[in-house]
């Protein structure tokens, strides 16, 4: 488009030095983290017969509270709007929080071997989250101070740059307890911390093969307890908007209150079947296979954040994970190609040099689409700190499987936008991104020139049957949009990884 009326005392501004806004931050108090982690383990291996052997293990863990600079950590209690700053006043280091001092984690594997060419294995094992806490709880009030100053009107200044920004005055923390600011994001833990750890389990049968073919068939699972999460304490309801908060209502406070500990879970349950023949006359292969169900309640682990805060609504965050595939297949694949020197055929005379040295290469893959949510508007929703979905008004969502502007990938008439302030029904991650299936190839050819002087020829093709990818290059969302209100709602307008040749000479002494 053309210039803007306004933009010209935009420029004008800038030329004098006039601001409309200002925003400073400040690290009011060294945030540096020291924390300690503590292992100790015994383990025992017993070969309890020629055929049965069992290896047992227990390892205990022990995370002491991190401690900041001499003082400890800050905790902020959300009944009294207050700030606990460890080993500060009269509040002591650990600022009333606790940490588990029963961490044990057991192992149990065992091997059976049924013959001389199958092995039936299966363990069981428990992992803590070692995530450091100093990463989550730095840089949150009053460890961190900020300040913004906006103009009254379009025509006014906030300052000059002459002048500078205004200094950043920080709260009194001699007392070790300071009122919280009510435009400020905080996370805090609360008084005691649920360490996250993970169950694993396995059953695997192996059986050799002939021709140096190994099969594996098992079943792997894991089961994470108390995951860490933020959970967001001020958010409203459908319709309320800010004036919903619960600690607006309470103190005024319209920035997010994000309490932290190990409140979620997350399930996998998987078949896996392995194929692999170890190189032998110019052949190796290697296949895999997996059928999988992986469910969580949010995709990040640490400080992650959900889509529903609201207390009425969380379990509708347990959903099929956003990094969950169905099926993921791959093989892969090295074979010298029977011809020239020392090999069975075309081995001798000038036809040796030229057929002999060749090398082909690949690897396939496929793999089903991730799974994502169809988006509601949040004009009329207004509900702060949780996510408005679209309303199926259809049981089943037909795949169409259109491609490009105007084409519809999914039937778009199985959504419809949400046009009271209420939750839409459909949940998250119901639907799924197109699969993938991708073959790359390569020819190399070794030259000899002298002793210990050789060339190697390398032509490579990557997705050499040019299968459109339908995922922008960065892995996101090939959708135009995934929102029921969008124009463009379930229309691919995005792909990548097309086919590509390379082609190298390289000269090996």
């Amino acid at each position: 488009g053309g210039p803007s009326p306004t933009q010209y005392n935009a420029y004008a501004a800038f030329l004098l030095g006039l601001t409309d806004n200002t925003q400073k931050g400040l690290q009011y108090i060294l945030a540096t983290g020291r924390e300690w982690q503590f292992g100790w383990y015994v383990a025992d291996r017993w070969q309890v017969s020629q055929k049965l052997t069992v290896n047992v293990g227990l390892r205990y863990e022990l995370y002491p509270l991190m401690t900041r600079a001499g003082y400890g950590i800050e905790r902020y209690d959300p009944s009294t709007n207050l700030v606990y700053m460890g080993g500060r006043g009269n509040v002591p280091e650990n600022a009333g929080i606790s940490v588990s001092h029963k961490l044990f984690a057991p192992r149990l594997g065992i091997a059976y071997r049924l013959d001389d060419k199958t092995v039936i294995r299966t363990g069981y094992g428990i992992n803590f989250d070692p995530i450091p806490f100093s990463r989550p709880l730095r840089g949150w009030y009053p460890l961190t101070v900020g300040s913004s100053q906006l103009a009254p009107n379009g025509f006014a200044a906030v300052s000059t740059l002459a002048q500078g920004m205004p200094e950043v005055v920080g709260p009194d923390v001699s007392t070790g307890i300071v009122p919280m600011q009510n435009t400020a994001d905080e996370r805090s833990p609360y008084t005691y911390i649920h360490r996250g750890y993970i169950q694993s389990w396995n059953f695997t049968i192996e059986r050799k093969l002939p021709s140096n073919f190994l099969l594996s068939a098992g079943y792997v699972g894991t089961h994470s307890v108390h995951l860490l999460a933020d959970n967001n304490l001020n958010n409203s309801v459908p319709g309320t908007g800010t004036a919903g908060l619960p600690y607006y209502k309470l103190y005024g406070r319209t920035a997010s209150t994000l309490m932290w500990d190990g409140y979620l879970s997350s399930e996998y349950h998987s078949l896996q079947v392995a194929i692999n023949r170890s190189f032998a006359n110019g052949l190796l292969i290697k296949g895999a296979y997996t059928w999988s169900k992986a469910i969580d309640y949010t995709d990040d682990d640490g400080w992650a954040s959900v889509s529903w805060n609201d207390p009425t609504q969380f379990q509708r965050n347990r959903a099929t994970a956003g990094f969950d595939r169905t099926n993921v297949f791959q093989m892969a694949w090295v074979y010298d190609l029977p011809f020239g020197k020392g090999k069975k055929m075309l081995n001798s005379g000038p036809v040796a040099y030229a057929v002999g040295g060749w090398q082909l290469n690949g690897i396939m893959s496929a793999y089903t689409g991730t799974p994502f949510t169809v988006g509601g508007s949040a004009a009329i929703f207004n509900a702060v700190n949780n996510t408005q979905t679209a309303n199926q008004v259809k049981p089943v969502v037909a795949k169409l499987g259109g491609i490009g502007p105007g084409q519809y990938y999914y039937d778009i008439t199985a959504f419809a936008p949400v046009t009271t302030a209420t939750y839409g029904n459909s949940g998250r991650d119901i639907l799924r991104y197109p699969g993938i299936a991708n073959c790359d190839l390569s020819l190399f050819k070794v030259i000899p020139i002298r002793e210990k002087i050789q060339a190697q020829f390398r032509a490579e093709a990557f997705n050499v049957t040019n299968t459109a990818h339908f995922i922008t290059t960065g892995g996101g969302s090939p959708f135009s949009s995934t929102n029921v209100s969008s124009g463009s709602f379930m229309q691919i307008t995005s792909a990548s990884g097309e086919r590509q040749f390379r082609f190298g000479l390289r000269l090996q002494w």
